[in-house]
C-alpha cells in the first residue's frame, strides 16, 4: 500500500470515529459464487476504536473537508485540521483489499460536504456502485446519505447499500440551528420520508417480483448527539420514538458529546463525554422498543432525566411501588416484564416453566432470574419476603446500590489479586 493512501486512511479513519450508527445486523445478502464477501444477519466481525465503542466495520470519511461549521464537529470548515479526500477508486480498493486480507467484512462510509451536498452523495454512490457491480462484492455496505442531496441520489445509494442512514444528531430544531446554523430539520427528514417510502414500495414490489433488486434491506438509522445542548433526556427520547414510529428506523444510536472544540463559547464546558447518561439512553431505547413502555413511562414532565445511578426499568418500578410486590405465579407476561432483574427470555421461561408446577425462589435463580433486585418486586410460592412497600422506595434503592457498591469492591480486590501473579 503506498505511503500516501495510508496517511490518507489514518487521517479519514480518525475524522470518522465520532460516528457511532454503523450497526451491520438486519441484511442478508448471500454470495452466490460468483462474487467475493457476504453479508450476514447476525453482524460481523468487531473492533474497538480507541474511545471504547465497539464497530464491526472499516470506518470510513471519503472526505473530512467540509463546507459546514457545525460547533460540535472536529471536521468543521473553521477549524484548523489536516484534510484530505480519497477517490472512488481508493475507496474500492481499500475496501477489496482489507476484506482479501480478512481485516473486515464491510463498509461504513460517510464524508463531510465537498462543494454541495448532491457532488458528495454522487461520489459515495459510486463507491457503493462500482464495489456491487465491477468487483462483484456482497460483503456489508452502510453509507451515510446526505441531507440536502436530491431524491434520485438517494433512491440509487439504496440500490447498492445494505443500510442508509441520516444523522439528526440534536434533538430539538431550535438548539440545532444554534450550534449547526447550515442544518434544519426539513433536509435532514426529507431524506429519511424518502428512503422509508421506497423501503416500502420496494416490499410491495418484491412480493410481486421475486428478484426485483432490494432497496436497503438493513433499513435506515440515526443518530443523536447526547449532551452538546440542554436538551432533556424527555426531549431525546421523545424524538427516537416519533423516529420509530414516522420514519421505520432499525436503530437510533446515541453518541456521548465529545468536547473537541473547546474554543466555541456555545457548547458546554465538559471535560469527557458523557459516557453514563449514553447508556442510559440506550436501556431506555430498550424498554420502549422490547419491553412496551411508553416514553412517558420512562421519562415525562416529572422526570425529564433519567436517573444516573440506576437503569430506567429499576427507577420507573420505584417511581411505581403501586404496581408491586406481582406474584410470579400469576402474573401476566407483560406485567412480569416490569420487574426489575427479569429480561424477555427470562420472562418467556416463567410463563413455561409454570405451566408444571408453583415457581420458588429456587427456580427463579435457576431460569436467570437476577434475584438481587427482582426478590424486592415479586412473591411467589414460599413465605413473603421484605418488598418495596415494606421497605420504601428510596430504601431499596439504597439497598440495590449498596450492594452493587460492595461487588464492584470485590471484582477491584480480585483483579488487584490476580495482577499480582502477572508475568511482565
Amino acid at each position: 500500500m503506498r505511503s500516501e493512501t495510508v496517511n490518507k486512511l489514518k487521517i479519514s479513519a480518525n475524522a470518522a470515529k465520532y460516528d457511532v450508527s454503523c450497526a451491520s445486523s438486519g441484511s442478508n445478502r448471500p454470495n452466490s459464487g460468483k462474487g467475493i464477501g457476504n453479508a450476514s444477519p447476525w453482524g460481523i466481525c468487531h473492533s474497538f476504536t480507541q474511545d471504547g465503542r465497539c464497530v464491526s466495520l472499516m470506518k470510513l470519511m471519503l472526505t473530512n473537508h467540509c463546507i459546514y461549521d457545525c460547533a460540535y464537529c472536529a471536521n468543521r470548515k473553521s477549524n484548523d485540521i489536516e484534510r484530505t479526500t480519497f477517490t472512488v477508486k481508493e475507496v474500492v480498493d481499500l475496501t477489496i483489499e482489507f476484506y482479501r486480507r480478512n481485516y473486515i467484512e464491510g463498509l461504513f462510509l460517510s464524508s463531510g460536504i465537498i462543494k454541495n451536498p448532491d457532488y458528495t452523495m454522487e461520489r459515495m454512490v459510486r463507491v457503493a456502485k462500482e464495489l456491487r457491480t465491477k468487483q462483484n462484492y456482497n460483503g456489508y455496505i452502510h453509507l451515510k446519505a446526505i441531507p440536502g442531496a436530491s431524491d434520485e441520489l438517494q433512491q440509487e445509494a439504496g440500490l447498492y447499500a445494505d443500510r442508509l442512514s441520516v444523522n439528526i444528531e440534536i434533538a430539538t430544531e431550535k438548539n440545532l440551528k444554534m450550534i449547526a446554523p447550515d442544518k434544519n430539520f426539513k433536509s435532514i427528514l426529507s431524506p429519511m420520508n424518502t428512503i422509508k417510502s421506497k423501503i416500502i414500495e420496494n416490499k410491495e414490489e418484491r412480493r410481486k417480483f421475486r428478484h426485483a433488486p432490494r432497496f436497503t434491506p438493513a433499513g435506515q438509522s440515526t443518530q443523536l448527539i447526547v449532551g452538546a445542548t440542554p436538551d432533556s433526556d424527555k426531549h431525546i427520547l421523545n424524538l427516537a420514538g416519533n423516529l420509530y414510529n414516522s420514519k421505520n428506523l432499525k436503530r437510533v444510536y446515541y453518541s456521548g458529546f465529545i468536547p473537541v472544540n473547546s474554543y466555541d463559547k456555545r457548547l458546554p464546558a465538559l471535560t469527557e463525554p458523557p459516557l453514563k447518561r449514553e447508556n442510559r439512553l440506550y436501556q431506555a431505547d430498550w424498554l420502549f422498543r422490547f419491553y412496551n413502555y411508553t416514553i412517558d413511562e420512562i421519562v415525562n414532565d416529572d422526570h425529564p432525566d433519567l436517573d444516573l445511578e440506576i437503569d430506567p426499568k429499576l427507577s420507573y418500578a420505584l417511581r411505581n411501588p403501586w404496581m408491586f410486590p406481582i406474584d410470579i405465579n400469576k402474573a401476566s407476561y407483560e406485567t412480569i416484564l416490569r420487574v426489575p432483574g427479569i429480561g424477555v427470555l427470562s420472562a418467556k421461561k416463567i410463563i413455561l416453566a409454570r405451566r408444571y408446577s408453583k415457581l420458588n425462589l429456587s427456580n427463579l435463580k435457576k431460569i436467570g432470574v437476577a434475584l438481587k433486585r427482582a426478590k424486592y418486586f415479586i412473591t411467589c410460592n414460599e413465605l413473603k419476603a421484605h418488598t418495596i412497600n415494606e421497605l420504601l422506595p428510596e430504601n431499596v434503592k439504597k439497598i440495590i446500590l449498596s450492594e452493587k457498591s460492595i461487588v464492584k469492591k470485590s471484582n477491584k480486590n480480585a483483579h488487584k489479586q490476580l495482577s499480582l501473579f502477572a508475568v511482565n
